[in-house]
């Protein structure tokens, strides 16, 4: 497992603070909506130049007509970012779209589909897709493996389900992990890192439990420890 840290705090400051805290440790960056609308390309730039070696996800969740999503991957691919996600049910066409898009970039960045937002519970998840999480959460895996994506966004609970139902090489990035018990805020299906490692999660998201502890770099240290061990 590869720690994902989510810098969802209110300010560029506030992000660049917390990143700067834990540049003695080579982990993923998740960049998300917010803090990408506000901050823009600076703010990526500024992550590389406090630690070099920092993986950058851009949690943009795309979603719209293929060729608009292709435009978009291809913009993305260019800020040199290593990860990015759509959402799958942009559907088959989409993905196929931007994944020729991006084929002639001899780097291009890992492209992830969200199957289910892990703040769904069962019931609102139905009122919109009509099915289940686990079964759709399944079938959003397997489009997104058939056409060339490299792995999803989902829950802890789902990944072992859905790389036994497309490949153990299919990456998993699942947010919600609360390493060691944390309150759940507000997502609803939340893990620790026990639970995410019999999973076969790839990459654990973390965000509040490290951002409100007094000392993040001691709770990184800590997790990467945890994970290490498992």
């Amino acid at each position: 497992m590869e720690l994902c840290v989510a810098l969802d705090l209110p300010s560029a400051e506030e992000n660049l603070a917390l990143a700067g805290s834990l540049k003695g440790h080579d982990v993923w960056m998740k960049v998300g909506f917010r803090t990408y609308i506000r901050d823009g390309k600076a703010f990526i730039e500024a992550l590389k130049a406090i630690n070099p070696n920092y993986k950058i996800f851009l949690d943009l969740k795309l979603y719209d007509i293929p060729n608009t999503m292709a435009d978009a991957a291809e913009e993305i691919a260019k800020l040199g970012v290593d990860m990015f996600n759509i959402h799958a049910s942009a559907g088959a066409v989409a993905m196929q779209t931007v994944m020729q898009r991006l084929s002639g970039y001899e780097k291009r960045p890992l492209v992830l589909a969200v199957t289910a937002l892990t703040s769904f519970d069962e019931e609102n998840f139905q009122l919109i897709y009509g099915k289940s999480i686990d079964e759709k959460a399944e079938q959003f895996a397997k489009m997104s493996y058939e056409n060339g994506l490299d792995g999803v966004v989902c829950s802890a609970f789902e990944s072992r389900a859905i790389k036994e139902a497309t490949s153990d090489e299919f990456l998993t990035l699942c947010p919600g992990i609360r390493p060691f018990g944390e309150d759940a805020g507000d997502q609803q299906r939340v893990a620790t890192l026990e639970v995410a490692k019999n999973e076969k999660v790839d990459f654990p998201v973390v965000g509040r439990p490290i951002y409100k502890d007094t000392d993040p770099s001691e709770k990184v240290e800590k997790i990467l420890e945890v994970i290490a061990s498992l």
